[in-house]
């Protein structure tokens, strides 16, 4: 489906292009390109990769002028460009609100100028919920990309939403990892925090769902197991055969307990795919006075097993996912290509790459 077809992907040097990189080189994609702001990262990627399939653009999702001339004869449309970090979008809101929601906006647009074909924006599960300003405009990029699919023509946009990547930029595992190398305790906010986990492979495995999938305005989310943050440490504790102490240092600025995917209203109208939820756009037009006479009914989604309760009282959050055990833990971990390069490096795996 990507034969002799153009992708550009923004943020295109963040963990998850680097990932669709790996995958999509293998193919016989035409062109993918790589819009981000970072001179000094897209210098790095084209030193490293030396293929003449990537091509690099220089620009910022807040400026639609730059995406609009990177996006000229581009079929396809990834949107991973984003601020991430809880704390920083606390303390500036308005720089989040102005790469998620406006950048986000800024990329639909010039899309829809350009004819691409599709476009998924990726979201986050804090956009259910949200208590922070991360998770807010997160929710609100969802939110235009709902509504801006309504007018948006021969464009698709869909949005795929997942919980923590493991290890990807600026996530806890890198910094538990840095701790045990540096013989510094390993800070835990809160033990009993819990988190979706996910790989970055299943991770472009939901965006190439969504791609291959969607309707114009659909969410989908994937099903993911998750863990207490306590327990990752002990997991990584493990692997690397260190007592490490673990210190517990208390929530940080707009962090929950637990993590939501999908909210219990959502749960009424989902549908299930198996690895995945479809969500579908709400599409009822301003004239809400047919509506209030008769509401609209639907059946809750029903599980197969492998998700969380459909009991409509329920949402689906971190906490009531499946929980994986220390062991279970351990196993993912060692799927996880940083992972495994550091535990070769401290010289904790054996020569048919298992854990010592």
């Amino acid at each position: 489906m990507f034969r002799n077809k153009t992708l550009l992907i923004t943020g295109g040097t963040g963990s998850f292009g680097n990932a669709v990189l790996s995958r999509f080189l293998e193919s016989d994609i035409a062109e993918i390109r790589i819009f981000s702001r970072d001179e000094k990262k897209q210098d790095d990627m084209r030193r490293h990769l030396q293929d003449n399939r990537v091509r690099f653009y220089i620009g910022d999702v807040r400026d639609y002028d730059s995406v609009h001339q990177s996006m000229v004869g581009v079929d396809y449309v990834f949107h991973a460009a984003a601020l991430k970090q809880v704390p920083s979008c606390e303390f500036y809101p308005m720089e989040a609100v102005k790469t998620n929601i406006m950048g986000t906006d800024n990329v639909i647009q010039a899309a829809v100028a350009n004819g691409v074909e599709r476009v998924i924006c990726l979201s986050t599960d804090k956009a259910v919920y949200p208590i922070n300003a991360m998770g807010m405009s997160k929710a609100l990029m969802e939110k235009v990309a709902v509504a801006r699919s309504r007018t948006s023509g021969d464009t698709t946009i869909v949005a795929t939403r997942y919980g923590n990547v493991m290890a990807s930029r600026g996530s806890v595992i890198p910094l538990f990892i840095e701790q045990i190398k540096s013989g510094r305790p390993m800070t835990v906010t809160d033990p009993n925090m819990t988190r979706f986990m996910m790989t970055l492979d299943d991770a472009v495995d939901l965006v190439l769902f969504a791609f291959n999938n969607g309707n114009s305005g659909d969410i989908f989310v994937q099903k993911a197991p998750a863990s207490t943050i306590g327990d990752l440490a002990i997991s990584l504790q493990a692997l690397f055969k260190v007592n490490t102490p673990i210190e517990v240092i208390g929530v940080r600025h707009g962090e929950k307990l637990y993590e939501t995917l999908m909210t219990r209203e959502e749960m009424v109208r989902a549908e299930d795919l198996g690895r995945y939820f479809r969500i579908p756009p709400d599409n009822r037009d301003l004239n809400y006075e047919k509506y209030f006479s008769q509401g609209h009914l639907q059946a809750a989604a029903t599980s197969n097993g492998q998700g969380p309760s459909t009991d409509l009282s329920e949402d689906y959050n971190s906490h009531n996912t499946y929980r994986l055990t220390v062991d279970e833990l351990k196993e993912l971990l060692l799927k996880v290509d940083y992972v495994r390069s550091e535990l070769e490096q401290a010289g904790k795996l054996d020569e048919r790459g298992r854990s010592l």
